[in-house]
């Protein structure tokens, strides 16, 4: 069993920046793929960024340049830094684990966290 726990979001004016934070509890610290996902108000939850266990990175072309996905092992942490924000940036965004599979595709996902809200105003 794996618990997800976010931190980190809140709101910012566009330009601005924020890091997120994804504390991963479990038996041990190595799942397949640990994933960003975000959930704007009316529509559908979309992947942002990914990180398998051999630490190849794939982002979503709309944050490519502003975002990097990082993990610090000893801590069992998984971080997303979100560089210039625009307003459409705003949305819930969840982590998630996966122990078989690493893609954008939520269904695949078994472990969430409960999300942590971010907001962009212009």
């Amino acid at each position: 069993q794996v618990r997800l726990v976010e931190s980190g979001g809140g709101s910012v004016q566009a330009g601005g920046s924020l890091r997120l934070s994804c504390q991963v509890f479990g038996p041990t610290y190595n799942p397949y793929c640990l994933a960003w996902f975000r959930q704007a108000p009316g529509k559908e939850r979309e992947g942002v960024a990914r990180i398998d266990m051999y630490g190849i990175t794939t982002y979503v072309d709309s944050v490519k340049g502003r975002c990097t996905i990082s993990q610090d092992n000893a801590k069992s942490t998984l971080y997303l830094q979100i560089d210039s924000l625009k307003p459409e940036d705003t949305a819930m965004y969840y982590c998630a684990a996966d122990l078989t599979y690493c893609t954008f595709t939520s269904a695949f996902f078994p472990y969430w966290g409960q999300g942590t809200q971010v907001t962009v105003s212009s």
